[in-house]
């Protein structure tokens, strides 16, 4: 524990011993040290306040491994008038939580320093565990920091998303990096110039850890100890590769392996290669991945790298979602495999990211005018008076089920954000789709457009 003034910490979180980690030597002190999310690091910035203490808003600290989320918990840590309280939720239980809001309250209601509660991989705590963590945040007995590797927007229940600040951390350029990687061989508190590190493995180093600090770290601290031991002055190319195997099997297996794996998992069913994906599921389940994590990635699959060329894809990828939460493992085993099979045989199309991207490219650009008079809501007292929803053409009155109208805003009539392939079942859409862009924006010949029958018989293929 600190001395009198200093922070109250639990678990010594802030000690760092002689014999700890490179990683957690080479730590920041100070938000001055911190390499990296300079979109958070603004004045006045919310990471900026949560360090400083100069706001009791509670955080979800949201990055991949090796971003910062650890070390900017041990700068608030550091303040010095507030208690500090880390768990994780690896171990910790509701009745741990509620402990330390209760010790809490105590704190507050005899004038004792606020308290910080830090849960470190949130996303593991159940519903109930996250449950009993609103009452204290909404009144604020707690400040509560919380970290996840996971999207909260799926891992965190929308209550105690809704009472935190969300920070979103990105991961290290390799310039960060390499930066990281030259201080700790200098540092006192790192290898202290105890070996050199050449050009050659440095630049392994950084292409390894791909944005993990932590990653380049621990391989730094096995890549010298390689050296030390055979005493090499430095630490050359042949000895990071050699060091950073032992590194790899002795690190990885709680955390950075998991991403190397799911991106080639994702990618074999991206290639069509049913077989490599099974491996990487069957390596996933085997090594305890949580089987919600794998369903999600199905799901985002199913429309990122499928789309319309199978639109079946998403609902069988959200069923297997689903049978995670019914079925549980060993058996759902089944259904993920299923899914698999599927998205990786399944035709592949993009053309769902591009047309999403293209137009949210315009709305950040600030393209984009009013809502037509006519489209706006017309359902209220008065809405007439004001010209909403006058003129406006019912499409199902048409024989053709589609009119000519104007939906887009003015400067964007003629935008084209969807553009599908040839692929599967997108096929039969590229052949429909120019055909009802034809007829919304009036460009089809009159007697095209004027004999009652449907576009390229749309009735027909779609009840095929």
């Amino acid at each position: 524990m600190p001395s009198a003034g200093g922070p109250a910490v639990t678990g010594d979180f802030t000690d760092v011993a002689a014999d700890s980690p490179l990683a957690v030597r080479m730590r920041p002190v100070s938000l001055d040290e911190l390499v990296g999310q300079q979109h958070l690091l603004a004045p006045g910035a919310p990471l900026r306040q949560l360090v400083g203490g100069a706001s009791p808003m509670s955080v979800i600290l949201w990055g991949p491994p090796g971003s910062g989320k650890t070390t900017i918990a041990h700068l608030v840590a550091g303040a010095t008038d507030r208690r500090f309280v880390a768990l994780s939720a690896l171990s910790a239980g509701v009745k741990d939580v509620r402990a330390v809001i209760d010790t809490a309250r105590r704190e507050r209601r005899r004038g004792g320093p606020p308290t910080v509660l830090f849960i470190d991989e949130v996303h593991r705590f159940s519903k109930t565990q996250q449950d009993s963590l609103l009452a204290a945040v909404e009144d604020r007995t707690v400040t509560l920091l919380a970290a996840t590797t996971e999207n909260p927007y799926f891992s965190v229940i929308s209550p105690l998303l809704s009472r935190c600040v969300l920070l979103t951390l990105q991961p290290l350029t390799d310039d960060d990096v390499r930066a990281l990687l030259r201080r700790a061989v200098t540092d006192a508190r790192g290898l202290d110039g105890a070996v050199a590190l050449d050009e050659d493995a440095e630049a392994h180093l950084v292409r390894l850890a791909r944005g993990d600090v932590r990653k380049a770290l621990t391989a730094l601290e096995a890549a010298a100890g390689a050296a030390l031991a055979q005493r090499i002055p430095a630490v050359d190319l042949a000895t990071a590769e050699k060091a950073v195997d032992v590194a790899a099997l002795r690190y990885d297996r709680d955390g950075d392996e998991h991403y190397d794996v799911v991106s080639a998992f994702i990618k074999s069913i991206r290639g069509s290669d049913a077989d490599a994906a099974l491996h990487y599921l069957a390596r996933m389940i085997t090594a305890g991945e949580d089987a919600r994590f794998i369903a999600r990635r199905l799901v985002i699959s199913a429309s990122e790298d499928i789309g319309m060329a199978d639109p079946t894809a998403l609902p069988i990828a959200t069923a297997a979602a689903h049978a995670v939460e019914y079925v549980g493992l060993p058996e759902v085993q089944i259904v993920l495999a299923q899914a698999v099979i599927h998205l990786a045989l399944a035709p592949k199309s993009n053309a769902v990211v591009a047309a999403i991207g293209a137009a949210m490219a315009d709305v950040r650009a600030g393209v984009g005018g009013a809502v037509p008079a006519h489209l706006r809501d017309s359902h209220y007292k008065g809405a007439s008076r004001v010209g909403h929803g006058k003129g406006y053409k019912y499409p199902h009155d048409d024989p053709r089920g589609v009119v000519q109208q104007q939906y887009a805003p003015e400067g964007l009539d003629n935008r084209e954000y969807y553009r599908p392939t040839g692929h599967g079942a997108e096929r039969a859409v590229a052949e429909r789709l120019p055909k009802l862009r034809r007829i919304v924006r009036g460009t089809a010949a009159p007697a095209e457009a004027g004999d009652g029958s449907q576009p390229n018989g749309m009735v027909e293929e779609r009840h095929r």
